[in-house]
């Protein structure tokens, strides 16, 4: 991949002073102007001039002046357009703005351009212009269409803030919980291969998958329980037992809307366990709130990074042996709260 130089128009005084000298050195060494010119990124006219105006007059005749065309001229779209179009990148999806995308690509972002400039770019040039706005190529969040926005207020000005209150008076700590599978066939990561050949890996066999529940505090604190199977109401009580018994004082546990926790067995055992147990429940479809999650992606991120297992006995032992890891790592626990998403719950 070829090394992009600066514009040497946007080149501080300095830097310009530098250059020159170093192309008249060149050109004493006996290198031609051509090769200078692409080394220092300047035109070979420009390395033409300072040659010839230093051998006629010496270091006191090179021309200090700026050449070329300004920055930003011979652009397509004015500043004006271009501080409108960040804006609205910013501030709306494409479906808002009618734009057929779900999100902003360079061609989506062709077609705003034209829908709101009435200029018809290249894909190659919306490229271009990203890049010089400072925006870069991102894997998209997840946000689910059924979310309700009103409830996610409400959860951050309201909900979560009077948690917080309670849990301080009542000497409580408040736990995330979440559960998520590890299959041994997955993994994340890319590899490096020839150009035009695939990179490969020799899988398992399929269905080899183990799934976990777990649970993290601001402090660092972390609880789990891996298994097999499907999450059910009396796993849940299980987990929840453990979870009681590691710990003492009140418990405030956030969880999502899962079939297990609603469960009427789930609701008569935390009835049970008022004085040492409630369940606080996210609002629905807002899985990135529950900062949880981000244990979820880090262990499945980590777990196959030796290479993937061959069944699910040493499935479920790379994931107790991340999860037993993680508990002696308070600080990387609470550095899963430092997610702009959940950076409500990071405490003090």
């Amino acid at each position: 991949m070829a090394i992009s130089l600066p514009d040497a128009r946007q080149l501080s005084d300095e830097v310009l002073e530098a250059l020159r000298l170093r192309a008249l050195r060149g050109r004493e060494l006996g290198l031609s102007e051509t090769d200078l010119a692409y080394l220092l990124g300047v035109s070979h006219e420009t390395i033409c001039r300072w040659w010839t105006a230093y051998v006629a007059g010496g270091l006191d005749a090179l021309p200090r002046e700026r050449s070329g065309r300004p920055p930003g001229s011979g652009r397509l779209l004015s500043e004006g357009q271009a501080r409108r179009v960040q804006r609205l990148l910013d501030e709306h999806t494409p479906e808002d703005l009618g734009i057929a995308a779900p999100l902003w690509s360079r061609r989506a972002v062709r077609d705003l351009i034209d829908q709101e400039c009435g200029v018809r770019l290249a894909v190659r040039t919306v490229g271009v212009y990203l890049r010089r706005w400072g925006y870069t190529a991102k894997k998209p969040r997840r946000h689910s269409r059924q979310q309700q926005p009103e409830e996610v207020r409400r959860w951050l000005d309201e909900t979560y803030p009077a948690l917080e209150q309670r849990a301080e008076a009542e000497g409580a700590t408040i736990f995330w919980c979440d559960e998520t599978g590890v299959a041994a066939d997955e993994h994340p990561a890319r590899g490096y291969a020839r150009e035009g050949q695939p990179a490969t890996m020799t899988v398992p066999g399929p269905h080899i998958r183990m799934n976990q529940v777990s649970a993290i505090s601001n402090a660092g604190e972390v609880r789990f329980l891996t298994y097999p199977g499907t999450m059910t109401a009396a796993l849940f009580l299980v987990f929840l037992g453990r979870l009681l018994r590691s710990t003492t004082g009140k418990i405030f546990l956030i969880v999502d809307r899962l079939t297990a926790h609603e469960k009427a067995e789930a609701a008569a055992w935390t009835a049970a366990h008022a004085d040492r147990l409630e369940l606080i429940y996210l609002p629905c479809h807002a899985p990135e709130l529950n900062a949880d999650e981000y244990l979820n992606n880090d262990l499945k991120a980590n777990v196959h990074a030796e290479g993937l297992p061959d069944d699910k006995h040493q499935l479920r032992s790379r994931m107790q042996t991340f999860m037993r890891q993680l508990i002696h790592l308070p600080q990387h626990v609470i550095n899963y709260f430092k997610h702009p998403c959940v950076q409500y719950a990071a405490g003090m």
